[in-house]
């Protein structure tokens, strides 16, 4: 897959269409060519441009879209062992409609000339005429028979037919199924064969991986949608384009390293001497090397939250089949919860757990938990997904969630809307945020939170509302905004954090709110108290001219202009609304920090 010079999905047939303008080819570039100083006869009669291929059917798809294609249409949750067996089988279905159609041959430029690199094209693409004649055994990587069609076109003006024709005929005339690119003004069948070649490339360049055969069936599906929400995180420019550059070049050289080290061991045809052993594991183990990184990149996300980032191998089940909710009771005792129930709708579907852990489990999106005095622990709170609702039932004080030490994250969010309302959740031994969101909205009412580790972290592009509650506790910041988060904070109190165990100065900065900019983050606060916090009430970290506070809490700009107007004017450009706020007893009161 990884010799295909072709475009990527989503960029469009402008590529493939019209002939490049690229200077004449000297013979002695010519891998095939004639001897130079011979003309070969008479002068060859260019290349028409190519005509269209088929339009991207990617390129349309939402993300949750192309997840739903590939976990649910194509893997259908099968293990990893068997994807490859899964995607070849929807291939070969598809191609079974039609036997012969055109398409456009993108192949490599070192098949046709010797000093490629010099040539400033990525793909050498002929229109050819395919023959596909179905193999016995699925398998994605099999050849098709092609000839050159007619009009002779390729996105090379001067290339030779004589050349085209002599490396057709080195190859047999068969060439990698996936290097063929199907056009446009045929029929439906073929526009389906063009959809579903476009959707086996994108699962082999961006979704695949070959240390991929680990994976257990009920985690291989969500770490595609990982990859999926990666890739389309890359195109919106959420993840910045270096570290996404970065990310791209070395999944490319684990790719070729990897073609590289099966070619050199298949061209060791008898016992393997000294130096051919060592050349072999030296490949390897920069293979190896290279596999790590970027395993480690995926785990993060390519994003710069901290090694700690929690990472969320659960699917989304959505709403039930039958569309019905249902409420789970969670009480240490059954006649806890008796007086309640008498007060739900008779229609109310029920269930009854003294186990957080297993309610949680058991919940689709529409239903509710509702959990009564109590103290518990539950690891599927760092794996939220479905919007539902959980809700204390009696004094919030004395309905407690507490953390285990064993994991690294506490309560983890991708639904794209929870509630959690009325309870305590109290963080011991783990140094993650105690609530991190890392998609979707999820909305807090009248919760204390006590922290351990980091306060309540809005990773990008996700949404929080917390009203009438209480942060208390946290190393760092009671809030923590990444940038293009939102936030809503209402009638809450934040105080005694950024209480670090170090005496790291600095880290000082970091009290009651940090907002990280770029792209803006957008805060609305009102009717809250921040108080009593070892740094600043509100930190916002921008990249810009050097800002600094006063201990009083006004600002000053060092570089030039007025301090205060410099930050009613960034607090305009952040989107960021404060009425009625109460800074009082902090270290320092309002900070900018390029």
């Amino acid at each position: 897959m990884a010799s295909r010079a072709a475009e990527q999905p989503g960029e469009g047939a402008g590529a493939a269409s019209g002939a490049a303008k690229s200077p004449p080819l000297r013979a002695r570039e010519r891998r095939l060519a004639v001897p130079v100083g011979g003309t070969g006869g008479e002068e060859e009669e260019g290349a028409g441009p190519l005509p269209a291929q088929f339009p991207s059917h990617l390129g349309a798809l939402s993300g949750s879209a192309k997840a739903a294609l590939y976990c649910d249409d194509l893997l259908k949750g099968c293990k990893a062992e068997h994807a490859n067996e899964a995607i070849s089988k929807y291939l070969l279905e598809k191609l079974k409609m039609k036997e012969k159609w055109l398409g456009i041959w993108k192949t490599n430029p070192e098949l046709f000339f010797v000093n490629s690199e010099e040539i400033p094209i990525p793909y050498v693409g002929v229109l050819v005429e395919v023959t596909c004649k179905l193999p016995q055994n699925p398998s994605t990587n099999f050849k098709v028979s092609v000839s050159v069609a007619e009009p002779f076109s390729s996105n090379i003006a001067n290339i030779p037919r004589q050349l085209v024709d002599e490396v057709l005929e080195e190859m047999d005339h068969c060439v990698p199924l996936l290097e063929v690119y199907p056009v446009e003004g045929q029929d439906s069948a073929v526009y389906d064969i063009a959809k579903a070649l476009e959707i086996v490339r994108f699962f082999y360049d961006f979704l695949w991986r070959d240390w991929d055969d680990d994976e257990k069936s009920e985690t291989y599906a969500a770490l595609i949608e990982e990859r999926i929400k990666i890739w389309c995180d890359i195109q919106n420019g959420t993840i910045p384009a270096p570290i996404a550059h970065r990310f791209r070049r070395n999944l490319e050289k684990y790719k070729s390293l990897h073609l590289e080290l099966i070619h050199y061991q298949s061209n060791i045809k008898e016992e393997p001497t000294a130096e051919e052993a060592v050349e072999c594991w030296k490949k390897y183990y920069e293979l190896i090397m290279l596999c790590g990184l970027l395993k480690i990149w995926e785990d993060l996300r390519l994003r710069a939250h901290g090694p700690l980032t929690p990472r969320i191998l659960k699917r989304r089940k959505g709403h039930r089949d039958d569309g019905k909710t249902v409420t789970y009771i969670v009480a240490k005792t059954a006649a806890a919860a008796a007086e309640m129930v008498k007060e739900l709708a008779p229609d109310t579907v029920l269930q009854q757990h003294d186990n957080l852990n297993l309610a949680l489990d058991s919940c689709y999106s529409g239903d509710n938990v509702l959990i009564f005095p109590g103290e518990y622990k539950a690891a599927n709170l760092s794996m939220l997904t479905e919007d539902i609702v959980i809700k204390g039932v009696g004094r919030r004080e004395e309905i407690v969630i507490v953390s285990d030490p064993v994991y690294d994250s506490f309560i983890v969010s991708r639904a794209q809307n929870l509630k959690i309302m009325n309870i305590t959740v109290q963080q011991q031994g783990t140094l993650d945020g105690i609530i991190v969101v890392e998609s979707g909205h999820t909305f807090l009412e009248n919760c204390v939170l006590k922290c351990e580790g980091t306060g309540v972290c809005v990773l990008v592009g996700a949404s929080l509302t917390i009203i009438n509650s209480e942060i208390t506790g946290a190393q760092g910041a009671g809030v923590e905004l990444y940038p293009g988060s939102t936030a809503t904070l209402e009638g809450n109190k934040i105080h005694h954090c950024n209480n670090f165990r170090t005496c790291d100065s600095s880290h000082g900065s970091f009290g009651g709110i940090n907002i990280k900019v770029l792209p803006a983050p957008k805060l609305r606060m009102k009717n809250n108290h921040i108080y009593s916090n070892n740094g600043y009430g509100v930190t916002i970290i921008k990249p810009s001219e050097q800002l600094c506070a006063t201990a009083e809490g006004t600002v000053e700009c060092a570089a030039a202009g007025d301090g205060e107007d410099s930050v009613s004017k960034l607090m305009q450009e952040l989107s960021l609304e404060m009425s009625r706020n109460i800074l009082e007893d902090n270290t320092k009161g309002i900070s900018i920090v390029n």
